[in-house]
C-alpha cells in the first residue's frame, strides 16, 4: 500500500473520551509525523492536529476509531503525492 502524508483533524467535545483519544494515538504512534493540540477552554473543547505517514487504510481506521467516540469528531485531508 503506497504511503501519503494526511493530516487528521479531530474536534474533541466530551471531555470523558480524551483518555481513549490518547490511547487511539499512542497506538498509531508509529504512523504519526507530529501532534499539535490546544485547549479551547473558552468553548470547553480541545482541537488536535495530526499528520500522518501512512496507507489509506491506516488513515482510515484511526480517522474512524476516533470519529466513534462519544463527542469526537475526524477529519483526513490527505497530501496528492
Amino acid at each position: 500500500m503506497e504511503q501519503r502524508i494526511a493530516i487528521l483533524g479531530i474536534i474533541v467535545e466530551n471531555e470523558d473520551s480524551v483518555e481513549r483519544v490518547n490511547e487511539l494515538l499512542h497506538e498509531y504512534r508509529d504512523y504519526i509525523v507530529g501532534r499539535m493540540g490546544m485547549p479551547y477552554r473558552e468553548r470547553k473543547i480541545s482541537v488536535i492536529s495530526i499528520v500522518l505517514d501512512a496507507g489509506n487504510d491506516v488513515v482510515s481506521a484511526l480517522s474512524g476509531k476516533l470519529g466513534m467516540l462519544e463527542g469526537v469528531s475526524a477529519k483526513a485531508v490527505y497530501s496528492k503525492k
